[in-house]
């Protein structure tokens, strides 16, 4: 049958493999997707794409309804249904048939003949297969007992509908058996609605190896050799390689005939694999299953042999029967490592969350879906990608794959990168001696630091943040109390923005797996290894498989910081490790830590305790400057005058984005904010600065690097940049007394100059801090023509305004120019912009 839409029913990168070749060979493509995969790669490269339903696979993925559904409101004339789902359902192939849709992939009697073990080890055996010692579907627990002893432990009980290591147990005894009768029963009946059981010979220290087979349907089967998949985890299969290495000519030769007569005795069409177990000591091997579909290690085939299988398929089932040929030898060796979402230290626990960082290597060939920003959840098959390397021999083989690997990162979770490549190191594998159990011995080196409890709110904040983002809105963000940041760095010897955590309240708790120094800083607090006190401010080892744990500030401050020698290692974003939490982005997985997380990164180096140390304290004293909208215009100067008088107490909603301060209410020098609103507070939008002291009605806010990067509201006084560290330590019921200063920190009257730095006509500059000068145009009104100049201004200061220019940031009829004021002092700027 000919056909020219393919709807592909599957997700991930064999979805994006399937669209790709597809649409080489001309066809029109539609994807079909769950909710969590509305942006995924397979639905942005098809032509079309499908909702199906929510994440669940029963209401999505494994709805047949659905997906046929999708392919006839598409128009699609055939689906592929990849691996996993739907892909080796009979029913649901009889039904594609049933309603003229081509159902790529082997027919509906094939898959019924090997869907079920119990009916593909008759036929294996029918064909001449070589099968372990076993049984047929066991009627009772009594039975079961009777065989196994006939057999000989050990023995494998195993669901006839099993497949990927799920309905099956080990037993080594009678007891055992016993044990997991039951089990694997209630396991099989959940999982493939066939509570059948059997038993075969449990083959130890087993090698797992395969045959690449693909038939015409009329009796013609090839064969591409064999692989090896026999690193595994839970019965699922991690790395894999062709050909399978250390296999003796006569074993190899049976394999492969033994595949090919299985399935050219029942007329197989398209891909398929029959798996075997080898028993290296014994030199034999045994028919495991038939998997009839394509598999994920196809691509190890594909490098060797030269060949596209998927085009195979497709163009198979469009009714090309000779593309079925006689491959030609194999060429060099390939090797394929998949790359799970998943924590191998911790059992293989599923990982999910916000990729912030993914990299893969040129050079060799990677079959992945995931990219930077890719929200992985645990809906769905952990695997993220596979690499695949060939080389002219297995060594050279695997050691391309040991070099991309070592190219390779996936930021934000845990995966089994690590473990991938430590068990490329291991010996027995290396010599081929490797068996199904090789990779429980495996585990992985790196050194981890793991949130055994996460606190109350604890961050990656690097220093200075990410700066030159303000005039699109992306806040600094960075430590909220730079010095005790700063200062801890030093301590450690790291450079003084070296990334590190912020602990807001209640710190965490963290064990490391290899000794890691360390320092805490900020606020008084409890620090303990293992139970015992240790000092803040200065340098600390912690020993592998020590825990950290750093409590609340018992009186004053709000903030400690756990910086560690040699930074954490996290990826920028935006030029920044720095969390923004309500952007998402930044940090570790744009989010607090949580428990469970891991952290990499921290050596062990020698270092100095801090000598100077800030000062905690319950009455905090703050230094700010005047402006930019203070006196007369906005505000009276009795207000001033009492905004300096004032003991202002700290409000309990109070955040990064901004601390809320108690005291009195202004009087206002204006009725209304005119054309910007009904309150005096307001004003049209207009730039912020960082620790700017902002009137949100009568309620000032001092804001924090987290806080909006411009607004409505007046600002008559902003905290000089070299106290804002002590907004980061301001706790709620705290008292804060504004001292007038100058920009270089030293005292001034309340009153000076209103904010108001100069005059040009209709331009007004003015004072936002130390290092920010806001440029106003005209009067306070909405007119495009004010916004023109301030763009017109903006680029000439981007093109030709002085070095020491950190952000520019616009606003409807202001420009705020940001700067370093250590290199660029105001008054100079000043200068540069008025000329």
């Amino acid at each position: 049958m000919t056909f020219d839409t393919l709807l592909v029913a599957n997700r991930g990168e064999i979805a994006v493999r399937i669209i790709r070749t597809a649409r080489e060979l001309g066809l029109r493509t539609v994807a079909v997707y769950s909710d969590p995969d509305r942006s995924a790669p397979h639905v942005r490269l098809a032509d079309q794409a499908v909702r199906l339903g929510p994440a669940p696979a029963k209401e999505s993925y494994l709805d047949a309804d659905l997906v046929l559904k999708a392919a006839k409101d598409s128009g699609a004339g055939a689906i592929h249904p990849g691996y996993g789902f739907l892909s080796e359902d009979a029913l649901f192939a009889r039904r594609c048939e049933e309603a003229g849709i081509v159902f790529v992939g082997p027919t509906p009697e094939q898959l019924e003949l090997f869907g079920a073990k119990h009916t593909a080890r008759a036929a294996a055996e029918a064909a001449g297969v070589p099968l372990a010692p076993g049984t047929g579907l066991l009627g009772s627990l009594e039975e079961a007992l009777c065989e196994a002893a006939a057999i000989g432990y050990p023995v494998m009980l195993k669901a006839t509908g099993g497949g990927g290591g799920i309905g099956m147990s080990a037993c080594r005894s009678a007891d055992e058996l016993t044990d997991a009768w039951d089990r694997v029963q209630r396991v099989a009946a959940a999982s493939f609605s066939s509570a059948g059981v059997f038993l075969e010979r449990l083959v130890e220290h087993a090698r797992h190896v395969e045959v690449q087979v693909f038939g015409d349907g009329d009796g013609r089967v090839v064969t591409f050799g064999d692989r090896d998949c026999s690193l595994q985890r839970r019965n699922q299969k991690v790395l894999e390689e062709a050909p399978a290495p250390g296999l003796p000519p006569h074993v190899r030769s049976q394999l492969t005939s033994s595949a090919r007569d299985l399935c050219a005795s029942v007329g197989y069409r398209s891909a398929g694999t029959v798996e075997f177990v080898y028993d290296a000591t014994r030199e034999e091997a045994y028919f495991l299953e038939v998997n009839t579909r394509l598999q994920v290690e196809h691509p190890v085939t594909e490098e060797i042999y030269g060949v596209d299988l998927v085009a195979w398929m497709l163009r198979l089932a469009r009714g090309e029967r000779d593309v079925v040929r006689e491959p030609g030898p194999p060429r060099g060796h390939a090797v394929e490592a998949r790359l799970y979402a998943e924590d191998p230290s911790r059992e293989h626990r599923p990982s999910a969350g916000l990729l912030t960082r993914v990299e893969f290597p040129s050079g060799v060939r990677v079959d992945g879906w995931v990219e930077s920003g890719t929200e992985v959840t645990t809906s769905y098959d952990p695997m993220l990608a596979k690499v695949i390397a060939y080389g002219s021999d297995r060594a050279h083989a695997l050691r391309r794959l040991d070099e991309a690997l070592a190219r390779t990162r996936v930021d934000g979770i845990e995966t089994n990168l690590g473990l991938v490549r430590a068990a490329l190191e291991d010996e027995g594998f290396k010599a081929a001696r490797h068996s199904t159990a090789t990779l429980a011995s495996v585990s992985d080196p790196t050194p981890r630091i793991e949130v055994v409890s996460a606190g109350t709110l604890t961050t990656v904040q690097d220093w200075p943040g990410r700066t030159g983002y303000w005039q699109v809105g992306v806040p600094p963000s960075g430590p909220m109390d730079d010095r005790s940041f700063r200062l801890g760095n030093r301590a450690l010897g790291n450079a003084e923005g070296a990334p590190g955590l912020e602990c807001t309240l209640q710190g965490p708790s963290l064990r490391f797996t290899h000794p890691t120094t360390l320092c805490v800083t900020g606020a008084p607090a409890p620090v303990t290894v293992d139970g015992t006190p240790v000092a803040q401010w200065e340098p600390v080892t912690v020993p592998a498989g020590a825990v950290l744990e750093v409590g609340a500030p018992a009186q004053h401050g709000l903030r400690t910081y756990v910086l560690f020698a040699g930074g954490l290692d996290v990826p920028a974003f935006l030029g920044s490790a720095s969390t923004f939490t309500l952007g998402r982005f930044g940090g570790h997985g744009g989010r607090a830590l949580r428990t469970g997380d891991v952290l990499h990164g921290g050596t062990v180096t020698e270092g100095a305790p801090v000598t100077e140390r800030p000062d905690f304290t319950a009455l905090w004293h703050i230094g700010a400057v005047e402006g930019p909208h203070a006196a007369p215009e906005f505000f009276t100067e009795d207000d001033i005058r009492d905004f300096y008088a004032a003991d202002w107490k700290v409000h309990f909603n109070s955040a990064r984005t901004g601390v809320r301060l108690v005291g009195p209410k202004p009087r206002w020098a204006r009725t209304d904010g005119g054309e910007a609103g009904l309150h005096p507070s307001n004003i049209h939008d207009t730039p912020y600065s960082v620790g700017a002291v902002d009137y949100t009605g009568d309620m000032p806010v001092l804001l924090g690097p987290d806080g909006p990067s411009l607004g409505g509201f007046v600002c008559p006084a902003t905290v000089l940049s070299g106290e804002r560290w002590k907004l980061g330590q301001l706790r709620p019921g705290d008292t804060v007394r504004f001292m007038p200063v100058n920009v270089d920190g030293s005292a001034r009257p309340e009153i000076v100059d209103g904010g108001i730095l100069a005059r040009d006509g209709d331009v007004t500059y003015r004072r936002s801090g130390d290092d920010n000068l806001l440029v106003e145009f005209g009067p306070m009104q909405l007119d495009l023509a004010l916004r023109m100049r301030v763009h017109a201004l903006m680029e000439a200061v981007a093109s030709d305004g002085p070095e020491g220019i950190t952000d520019l940031t616009p606003g409807i009829r202001s420009l705020q120019i940001q700067t370093d004021p250590a290199h660029l002092p105001q008054h100079e700027l000043l200068a540069a912009v008025r000329e």
